[in-house]
C-alpha cells in the first residue's frame, strides 16, 4: 500500500462492503496513521452504519426486578497465566511469569501501569529497608528502580538505606518498556467484573470494556487487583476491612516562595514532600476510615477530597510569600488502601515478624516502613486461597492479619509478592499442577535466578 495513503484513502480502497474482512489484513500503522506524531491533521471515517452490537442481551425489568439474561461471551484471549491488575504487584508478576517461560496476559482497568504508585501519585518508595539499612526487596522490583536511576528526573534520594521518591510519568514509561521487552500481552481499559469458574476452579476472568463484556481464559489467574476482585468473584473466602481512603495531590511553584515575605507568617499545612520535579511536592492524605468497596462512599470521598484540596491551596495562596503556589493536579485514582484480604493457607503475622520466623515455603522478604525492625518472611501459603483453585493473590490483598496490613500494602512488598505469584503461576502451568501443589523448591530457585532475596 502506498505509504502516503491516509486512513480515509485506505477505507475507500477497501470499500465499505468488504470492510469487516479487510481490516484484519491491514496493519494498525497503515490504518490509523504513519506515525504517532504524524502532522497531517485530524481524520475520521465511517467504519459501519446501522450497526447493532454483537452479543447484546440487555437486562430487562421484570416485576420490578432487573434480570440479566444468560448469554454467550466472546473470548478475548487464551493464555497460560492471566494477571489482573497492572499495579506494582501485577506488573512484576507478569514479567516474572513471562521470563519463567509461559505465555502471559496482563489486564489493567486504567490506561497506564503502576496502580496507586503512579495513578494514585503515591510517589515515595518505602518498606524495602530493615534495621541497619539493609535493603531486602530485590528482584524485578529493584530492576525497575535501577532503570529509573538511568533516567534524568525520574527519581531522587536513591541512596543505600534511604527511601527514594519517583516521578509517576517516568515509572509509567519504564513499566511499558519492561512489559514490552518481556513480551507480555496487554489489554488496558478493561475492568475485571466476574470470574469464569468450573466448580471451585477458576478458568478465567470476565472483563468489561468499550468492546463490551468479554472473557479471557487461563490456566492460572493472578489476582493483583488490590481489592481481591477476582478471588472474591471466584468464590474464595476473604476478610472485608475498612481503612483510610485519601486522595494525593501535587502542588507547584514551591521554589518560588518568597522566604523573606513568608518569614513573618506561620508555615502553611499540607505542603507535602519533594519530588524529582523542581518546585513540585506530592501531598499525601490519610482521609477517613471507610469501606472502600462501597460505591456511594467512594463517590463521596472523591468529591469531598477534591474540594478540600482546592480550598486548602486557595488558603495557602493568601499567606504572604506563597502567592504563586498552585495545584498541579489531583490524582486520577482514589487512594483506597485496604478492602478485601484473602483467607489463605498461611497468614503473615506481626508475631512472626517479631520472632523472625523462617518458613520452608518462603517466597519473599518484607521490609520496614521506618527501619525500626528486621526482615520478615512471606510464606507461599499466604498467596493461596483455602479452597478455590487456580488463583493466586498478589499485592495488598494477600493473607495478612490486620496489624500487618500497613506493611504488606507498601510498594516494595507488593513487588515481592507479585514476583512470587508470577513465578509460582508459571511453575504450575509448566508442571500441569494446581498452584497449591507446586514444587516450592523450584519456585525458590527461579526466584533467586531472577535476583529475588529470600533471606
Amino acid at each position: 500500500m502506498n505509504e502516503s495513503m491516509n486512513r480515509r484513502d485506505c477505507l475507500r480502497v477497501l470499500g465499505y462492503s468488504g470492510l469487516t474482512a479487510g481490516l484484519g489484513a491491514i496493519s494498525s500503522r497503515q490504518l490509523f496513521g504513519r506515525d504517532i506524531d504524524d502532522p497531517s491533521g485530524f481524520q475520521s471515517s465511517v467504519i459501519a452504519t446501522h450497526k447493532v452490537e454483537n452479543y447484546r442481551d440487555a437486562a430487562t425489568l421484570v416485576d420490578g426486578k432487573v434480570i440479566q439474561p444468560r448469554r454467550e461471551l466472546p473470548i478475548l484471549d487464551q493464555t497460560d497465566v492471566l494477571v489482573v491488575g497492572g499495579g506494582p504487584a501485577g506488573v512484576v508478576a507478569a514479567i516474572a511469569a513471562k521470563r519463567a517461560g509461559v505465555s502471559v496476559t496482563l489486564v489493567e482497568r486504567y490506561g497506564h501501569f503502576g496502580g496507586l504508585w503512579t495513578g494514585g501519585l503515591v510517589l515515595l518508595v518505602i518498606g524495602h529497608i530493615v534495621k541497619g539499612g539493609k535493603q531486602v526487596c530485590q528482584g524485578i522490583g529493584e530492576e525497575i528502580m535501577r532503570r529509573l536511576d538511568k533516567l534524568d528526573g525520574a527519581i531522587i534520594n536513591r541512596k543505600v538505606g534511604t527511601n527514594p521518591t519517583v516521578d509517576a510519568e517516568a515509572v509509567k514509561y519504564v513499566m511499558v518498556e519492561m512489559i514490552e521487552e518481556a513480551g507480555v500481552k496487554v489489554f488496558l481499559h478493561c475492568w475485571g467484573v466476574d470470574a469464569v469458574i468450573d466448580g471451585n476452579v477458576a478458568r478465567g476472568v470476565v472483563f468489561e470494556s468499550k468492546s463490551g463484556r468479554q472473557a479471557i481464559l487461563a490456566k492460572v489467574v493472578i489476582d493483583a487487583t488490590g481489592d481481591g476482585d477476582v478471588f472474591a468473584a471466584a468464590g474464595a473466602t476473604f476478610e472485608h476491612r475498612s481503612h483510610n481512603v485519601g486522595l494525593v495531590s501535587r502542588i507547584g511553584n514551591l521554589d518560588q516562595v518568597d522566604r523573606e515575605k513568608a518569614s513573618g507568617s506561620s508555615k502553611p499545612r499540607h505542603m507535602g514532600s519533594p519530588t524529582p520535579v523542581t518546585g513540585v511536592n506530592w501531598v499525601n492524605m490519610h482521609g477517613p476510615e471507610v469501606d472502600g468497596l462501597d460505591v456511594a462512599t467512594l463517590t463521596r470521598m472523591e468529591m469531598n477530597h477534591r474540594k478540600f484540596i482546592w480550598k486548602n491551596i486557595q488558603k495557602t495562596r493568601q499567606i504572604p510569600g506563597y502567592e504563586h503556589v498552585y495545584l498541579v493536579e489531583t490524582a486520577p485514582q482514589l487512594g483506597v488502601r485496604i478492602t478485601r484480604v484473602l483467607d489463605g493457607l498461611n497468614t503473615v503475622t506481626l508475631a512472626d515478624l517479631k520472632a523472625g520466623t523462617k518458613f520452608p515455603d518462603v517466597v519473599g522478604v518484607g521490609g520496614s516502613d521506618g527501619r525500626d525492625h528486621g526482615e520478615w518472611q512471606i510464606p507461599y501459603g499466604s498467596l493461596i486461597p483455602v479452597k478455590t483453585e487456580n488463583v493466586l493473590a498478589a499485592g495488598r490483598c494477600i493473607c495478612a492479619e490486620l496489624r500487618m496490613a500497613d506493611l504488606v500494602r507498601l510498594i516494595p512488598n507488593c513487588f515481592v509478592t507479585g514476583h512470587a505469584a508470577g513465578v509460582a503461576g508459571a511453575v504450575a502451568v509448566e508442571d500441569a499442577c494446581r498452584p497449591r501443589d507446586v514444587d516450592i523448591n523450584r519456585i525458590q530457585k527461579i526466584l533467586r535466578q531472577q535476583e529475588a532475596y529470600l533471606g
